[in-house]
């Protein structure tokens, strides 16, 4: 299912700060295309985020290849690579459909928080989900890239804060594509769930694989995403869980009405 639109919403802030990520998304993702295979590979160890490098407060010096041996260091701390590797993408596929769930969703959270409340939630996000990844598998070598744990932030937002919009979403079925509205809290709610599920089977010892997708991290990413509008509803004191009619499906706020 690939997400296309969310034409109930309307927004009232341009998202500056989301059309940002992704324009720097996109330039480092350029850049990554032009340095080769072997310049991209080095360039996930020096600033991806390495599980036992955070587990263990270490830092690894060389990476090890048939084509030679490489300096991975970098003048930054370990903790640096908890911001950088969101910005990292392993290929155009992952590329492309991170930049497409954070440009459909991200704009409404954008404009429900505010630029400089967004920019620190979708960060925060990212940190929240890495260490979820990490706790789950300490001792991996493998670096972890991607956006997808601060877009699952943001993903985990807006099920909360627009349950009720229809998403325009392509979904193919074996090779035939339909374009369908999906009520978010359905769209949403079914990938948590896949991504549960499958983070479920990398528990299993003989399901591990030696990379792959960190489903921890989405999950991380969206639990945090739901906890903060959780908190954020309190501090407003709106309903958790909102009516259509209380903001759930206009990208508006709640407010108070002269009738039923």
């Amino acid at each position: 299912m690939f997400p296309l639109s969310d034409p109930d919403l309307k927004r009232c802030r341009r998202p500056i700060v989301n059309v940002l990520i992704i324009v720097l998304a996109a330039g480092i993702f350029g850049y990554q295309v032009a340095i080769g295979e072997i310049g991209r590979l080095v360039l996930f160890y020096q600033y991806g985020l390495i599980p036992a490098e955070i587990a263990r407060g270490i830092e690894f010096g060389r990476l090890i290849l048939p084509q030679g041996t490489f300096d991975i260091t970098t003048p930054f701390p370990t903790w640096f690579n908890l911001f950088s590797s969101m910005f990292l993408h392993a290929d155009w596929l992952h590329f492309g459909v991170n930049m497409l769930f954070l440009w459909v969703f991200g704009d409404n959270i954008e404009d429900r928080l505010g630029h400089v409340k967004y920019l620190l939630f979708y960060l925060a996000a990212g940190v929240a989900a890495a260490f979820l990844q990490v706790a789950v598998n300490p001792d991996s070598e493998i670096p972890m890239i991607g956006a997808s744990g601060a877009i699952a932030g943001v993903l985990g937002a807006y099920f909360l804060l627009h349950p009720f919009s229809r998403v325009r979403t392509l979904l193919i079925i074996i090779i035939i594509p339909f374009l369908v509205r999906i009520p978010a809290v359905l769209l949403l709610g079914f990938w948590f769930f896949i991504q549960f599920v499958s983070g479920v089977g990398t528990l299993v010892p003989s399901q591990e694989l030696e990379g792959g997708v960190a489903y921890w991290a989405h999950i991380g990413g969206f639990v945090f995403g739901i906890v903060t509008i959780v908190v954020y509803k309190l501090v407003t004191r709106e309903k958790i869980w909102p009516g259509r009619r209380d903001g759930g499906g206009t990208g508006m706020p709640p407010v108070q009405r002269d009738f039923p």
